[in-house]
């Protein structure tokens, strides 16, 4: 495995030599995103389908139950600060991530238990006020799975740890792309149980098949998390030698990190950055499949063609950046040409819908989800540049939460803008409308997107790097002297 020589503080010893990271152990690192993606699949795809369709919870108090998990999304800035300050079971990093993904195994069996007893009870007495309680202590188990996946945020600062700027892209492009590999596995294995499982006509059948897979899948993932980071913190994290407070009994408090987590205007132009980027990224995730059925004239199968052709542009666009586009153009250039891509793909998308097409509908997805990709590789390469090692935790956390707040505002804004569309072109008022009447109001949630591409150009020009370490250097050293005073 190669190793590169990294500078340190002046010392009389002669510097020592740090690994680099090889491809070998960053496949090992992206395991653990295909875990997650896996485990993603597995809780919100299984419970959401058979608490609709098998147990007849009735579909809205389904979602807001499963929604609970993103409402904890603002711990992941204390968590991250906590792995920056208080090493667990001895590591930084591992420690949390380790508590994380057995807090998410424990919670999703505990939540199909509680599943049950929910659908008994709806079968019993049918939906009303005496479900409340299940409903309630089901939205409880699903928070504290949000807690655990809250946990599991100082992946991404290992990612920083363990990173330098030649091994950064790859990183980032090997493990995102396994992510959608386990995104796609997730897919397979719900096909696999729930086909076993569609002719079963009581509770009873279904418990059996359904217990099994929350034990033996989680298993999994946790087998997978273990192969990912045993051994890679202690052998490739870097920390150590970029911290200024490495060598300190002391650490950075919370406040004193959120006030590292300010100090820079930087922070907060990164932070709308990523707010705007993932809205317009993720609007048309709640109006894809009903464009398809709606314009198109697909059935509920061909429709999941759709993300088909999505994840497979999206896992060639993340290679592509990672290996290719990222070493030739750089982060921010690279940020700037998957947003204008995906802005003209978005235009591709209403401009197909006068075709009727489905296998036009296909490759535009295909082709937007291949500019999603570059786009996401430049922006989390960046990311993972605006952090500063003595509190790398805390960035990530804080990068973490406005992802997590678009992404949840994003289904919002698409069912809103198009339900705004059909109100102005008169859709709504009709009670069958037609493809040509609903085409605009489609349209709408598309070219908003495009829009909120160009400003998130707009807006990653204007971050400065330099100037973000600059002020984070200072920030720190000012906290470290305080705790001097």
């Amino acid at each position: 495995m190669a190793s590169s020589e990294i500078s340190i503080s002046p010392s009389p010893k002669q510097p020592q030599k740090q690994p680099q990271i090889g491809l070998f152990s960053m496949v090992r690192l992206g395991l653990f995103n295909m875990g997650l993606g896996i485990m993603s699949l597995l809780t919100l795809g299984v419970l959401n389908r058979v608490m609709i369709d098998e147990l007849q919870v009735p579909a809205l108090a389904t979602a807001g139950v499963i929604s609970v998990y993103q409402f904890m999304a603002p711990i992941r800035v204390w968590f991250g600060q906590l792995s920056d300050a208080k090493p667990l079971l001895g590591h930084h990093r591992s420690g949390y991530i380790w508590l994380g993904i057995g807090g998410m195994a424990i919670s999703a069996f505990v939540a199909v238990q509680v599943m049950w007893r929910l659908g008994e009870h709806v079968a019993d007495f049918g939906w009303g006020a005496g479900a409340y309680p299940w409903a309630g202590l089901l939205a409880a188990v699903f928070a504290l799975y949000g807690i655990a996946l809250s946990a599991t945020t100082p992946f991404t600062a290992l990612l920083v740890d363990v990173s330098d700027e030649k091994t950064k892209s790859k990183i980032v492009g090997i493990g995102w792309s396994m992510l959608m590999l386990g995104i796609v596995a997730g897919v397979a294995i719900i096909n696999i149980v729930l086909g076993s499982v569609e002719n079963a006509s009581t509770i009873a059948e279904l418990k059996g098949p359904i217990n099994r897979l929350f034990i033996v899948v989680p298993a999994i993932v946790i087998t997978l998390t273990l192969v990912s980071t045993v051994g890679i913190e202690k052998r490739f994290s870097r920390r150590s030698r970029r911290s200024m407070a490495s060598d300190r009994d002391d650490s950075i408090s919370f406040a004193q990190a959120l006030k590292v987590l300010t100090a820079s205007r930087q922070t907060g132009l990164f932070f709308c950055f990523l707010l705007v980027l993932c809205l317009s990224l993720f609007t048309q995730n709640p109006v894809l499949e009903p464009y398809g059925s709606q314009i198109f004239g697909m059935t509920i199968q061909q429709t999941t063609t759709i993300n088909a052709f999505f994840g497979m542009g999206t896992l060639i666009g993340i290679i592509g950046a990672g290996f290719v586009l990222m070493p030739m153009l750089g982060k921010k250039q690279t940020v700037k040409l998957g947003c204008g891509i995906a802005s003209v793909f978005l235009l591709g998308l209403i401009a197909v819908g006068l075709t009727a097409n489905p296998m036009a509908l296909n490759l535009a997805v295909g082709l937007f989800g291949l500019a999603s990709g570059v786009l996401t590789t430049g922006s989390i390469v960046l990311m993972l540049d605006l952090t500063a090692a003595e509190t790398a935790g805390t960035f990530i956390g804080a990068w973490s939460l406005a992802q997590a707040m678009a992404q949840g505002g994003a289904s919002l804004l698409g069912g809103g803008l198009l339900s705004l569309g059909k109100v102005l072109t008169g859709a709504s008022a009709v009670s069958d409308p037609s493809a040509a009447q609903l085409l605009p109001a489609y349209g709408l949630v598309f070219a908003v997107q495009a829009v909120g591409m160009w400003i998130a150009i707009a807006l990653v020009g204007r971050v400065d790097i330099t100037e973000f370490q600059l002020d984070a250097k200072q920030a720190i050293s000012a906290a470290l002297e305080n705790d001097l005073d």
